[in-house]
């Protein structure tokens, strides 16, 4: 290598590293900031590293709130809306790369269109219909509005296209149903795009937290981030050591998962889309 590549090397990697600290800082201040004293937590200027070292925080936050209730609330209801985003956005976006229907391009067209609607537009009308049918404070409130999304659809329709249509025909002369090629020949193809959609479904589902605060009234049925925001709010005050503390265990699941399946999510990310 010259002289000028190890510069440009050099500059290239300051760059990635600056970036990183820009991305991960705000994470490890708030796991640190989750370890100090409420009142070192206001100090002025704050402090990055805790001069004093204490769990007072988390131990708070499992005695103020149930949290078993509210952790498996927000578990089950994520784990609901990725399975169901999992097979139906699956199922219609094989529909749409691989089967030749009436109305099949004017369904995609519309699958693009809702990708152009922001949440708050629809945000009413499910309300509303998940009023009228019964729902409100339930959990099929919770999961129904969200069983399968438009970004779903297009980005298991754009895998999808990249599966050869010679293979779905072999198996189509060999006597296999459109049922069983779905899901003995095109659906284990499928794994990194179902692991990208995985993770960003589940990351969206437990972190949702508008649609949970209306939907659900009472106790039993609160998720997590419902339950960290409404609990942490004093009469007079905001108890910032209790959020951050649940802020680090709302993170946790997630960080878990993308490290489980980072391998599928990072392929899936990088070859969909590319026919």
């Amino acid at each position: 290598m010259t002289r000028r590549d190890r510069i440009a090397q050099l500059v290239l990697y300051a760059i990635l590293v600056a970036g990183l600290l820009v991305v991960v800082g705000p994470f490890l201040w708030m796991a640190l900031s989750s370890l100090k004293p409420e009142a070192e937590i206001r100090a002025v200027p704050p402090t990055w590293w805790p001069h004093t070292f204490t769990l007072d925080n988390y131990r708070d936050l499992f005695a103020r709130l149930d949290f078993p209730q509210y952790f498996a609330n927000s578990a089950l209801v994520a784990v609901l809306v990725t399975a169901g985003n999992l097979l139906f956005c699956s199922l219609l976006g094989y529909a749409l790369a691989k089967l030749n229907f009436p109305g099949s391009r004017a369904l995609f067209l519309t699958v693009l269109g809702m990708l152009m609607v922001p949440g708050m537009v629809t945000f009413v009308p499910q309300f509303v219909l998940v009023s009228n049918l019964g729902l409100a404070n339930t959990y099929a409130g919770l999961v129904l509005p969200f069983l399968a999304g438009p970004f779903g659809v297009f980005l298991m329709r754009q895998f999808l296209l990249s599966i050869p249509d010679d293979l779905i025909e072999a198996a189509r002369v060999d006597g296999a149903g459109e049922w069983r090629i779905f899901f003995r020949v095109v659906l284990p193809l499928c794994r990194p795009a179902l692991a990208t959609l995985g993770i960003l479904t589940f990351l969206s589902s437990w972190n949702n937290f508008l649609w949970p605060l209306v939907v659900a009234t009472t106790d039993d049925k609160y998720t997590l981030p419902v339950a960290l925001a409404l609990y942490s709010i004093g009469q007079n005050r905001i108890y910032f050591g209790l959020l951050l503390a649940g802020a680090v265990v709302v993170v946790l699941p997630v960080l878990i998962v993308f490290l489980v399946l980072q391998r599928h999510i990072l392929r899936g990310i990088a070859t969909t889309g590319l026919k």
